[in-house]
């Protein structure tokens, strides 16, 4: 394993080790830990186009989260308005089904800090370089493939913690295909509001702290849309996952 991803490994174990045994944000917290030991082990399979500036980006994508959760068990620094909305669900609602959790910290996490990630480990030059552009969106893309080997498994993990009646176990193939279906919805989605930020950056830094504001907001308000009653799956695939500035 890359020695920057190992110890993105560690603090995320160290962060487990600080969230209380009925803590809600466990689920989220849990999932994004196994989902990195298997991107991980994708690198070191050789899965991706660019292992190196896949490690480097993967690093500073976890920092993003890992860094608002210390913010909010410290309570030293304000927390974004997605990550608001998802702990403040886990401590409010923590009845809610584990997915629910799972959901709502997928969705500030891919809508709101992805797009970041991405822009941080891309210079302009990288975006303007069709060869380079194409390069990194494969491996972009291709996250996915480790996110979708796992859903299954994902699946039983989240049964085993949650009361399922008959209707769930009637809805899980359903729950599974949307999944997918939002996987890729919010991917292409990530992408191009990180053209945004790029396009952002480059016309100075009061345009970008306006664009991520904007970027913030929408995430903010799919967030508490989640939180509503009612087949979450099912609404996400109809409504959509991602977010567009």
């Amino acid at each position: 394993m890359d020695a920057a991803i190992a110890g993105i490994v560690r603090r995320m174990e160290a962060g487990l080790e600080r969230l209380d045994a009925g803590d809600a944000r466990r689920f989220f917290h849990q999932t994004y830990l196994r989902t990195t030991l298997a991107v991980a082990e994708e690198i070191d399979r050789g899965g991706f186009r660019d292992a190196e500036w896949l490690s480097r980006w993967d690093v500073v994508f976890a920092d993003l989260y890992l860094d608002v959760l210390d913010a909010d068990l410290s309570g030293t620094a304000a927390v974004p308005g997605p990550w608001r909305v998802a702990f403040g669900t886990a401590r409010d609602r923590p009845e809610l089904p584990p997915l629910r959790h799972v959901l709502l910290g997928l969705n500030a996490h891919i809508n709101y800090d992805l797009p970041q990630s991405l822009v941080a480990v891309i210079d302009p030059a990288g975006f303007d370089d069709p060869a380079v552009r194409r390069a990194r969106e494969a491996d972009h893309t291709h996250v996915d493939t480790v996110l979708l080997a796992r859903v299954g498994a994902e699946d039983a993990l989240m049964r085993a913690v949650s009361r399922v009646g008959p209707l769930d176990r009637l809805m899980g193939p359903a729950n599974r295909a949307a999944t997918r279906r939002v996987l890729r919805e919010s991917r292409a989605k990530v992408w191009r509001n990180a053209t945004v930020l790029d396009q952002a950056r480059r016309d100075g830094p009061r345009e970008y702290v306006a664009v991520l504001r904007r970027l913030e907001d929408a995430c903010t308000a799919k967030l508490v849309e989640l939180t509503a009653p009612g087949p979450v799956m099912l609404r996400l695939a109809r409504r959509g996952f991602g977010v567009t500035v």
